[in-house]
């Protein structure tokens, strides 16, 4: 059969003055020849403020091998959420800090490369503590889902090249989240390496140290 559209059965959302809601459909697919499948639930996690993130990576090439900057910041969903017992592999508890690249959210007015540059520069003083102009970002391809099944939001990746003696201590948003927050600099290598041990498990800073791999190839 083929599928040609779906049917809203109710569209409902819960959460109201949290960081992110709950939408729950009820749907059912129509078919191509003129049926209707039973009904199903499908929820989705939606973010009143932005629906995207810019993802950045932030290198240096000095007089070896590229490096590149993460950062060490609070992650209480994971610390409080994620179960080792429940996982299909041997994995150690969840600490305070899970270490990423740098990210935010992208906010209304943030349209084209020019828009999203201008987050990133702006991400990348307030998390990492870099002053660079928005022209010296460069795109790492096009924006991709990290989890389809339950989010719309996508992530766009962007790449600049920084002084390391240049950073200045972090300015954070002031949200609590960012206490603590650290960076630290890994060989490109040794970060992707991490990636594939479990060490740095999160899936964007996976994806965009690939992808400034294959841009610096």
């Amino acid at each position: 059969m083929t599928i040609t559209g779906l049917i809203i059965d109710s569209d409902t959302q819960v959460g109201d003055g949290g960081f992110l809601k709950l939408r729950r459909l009820v749907l059912r697919n129509r078919r191509d020849d003129g049926t209707a499948s039973p009904a199903y639930t499908c929820d989705a996690v939606v973010r009143p403020y932005g629906q995207d993130a810019v993802v950045v990576v932030i290198y240096t090439l000095g007089a070896g091998d590229p490096r590149v900057l993460v950062r060490d910041g609070l992650r209480p969903a994971i610390t409080l959420g994620r179960d080792p017992a429940r996982a299909p592999l041997p994995e150690p508890a969840p600490g305070l800090f899970v270490t990423e690249l740098v990210a935010g959210i992208i906010e209304t007015g943030d349209h084209g490369i020019d828009g999203l540059a201008r987050r990133a520069a702006a991400e990348t003083y307030e998390e990492a503590g870099f002053v660079v102009p928005p022209n010296a970002f460069v795109p790492l391809g096009a924006g991709t889902l990290p989890s389809p099944g339950c989010l719309v939001e996508k992530y766009y990746f962007m790449a600049v090249e920084v002084d390391p003696d240049a950073q200045q201590i972090l300015g954070g948003d002031g949200s609590p989240m960012e206490e603590g927050a650290t960076t630290r600099w890994l060989s490109l290598d040794a970060a992707l390496a991490a990636c594939t041990s479990g060490e740095l498990p999160d899936l964007k800073t996976e994806l965009g140290l690939r992808r400034l791999r294959d841009f610096l190839a």
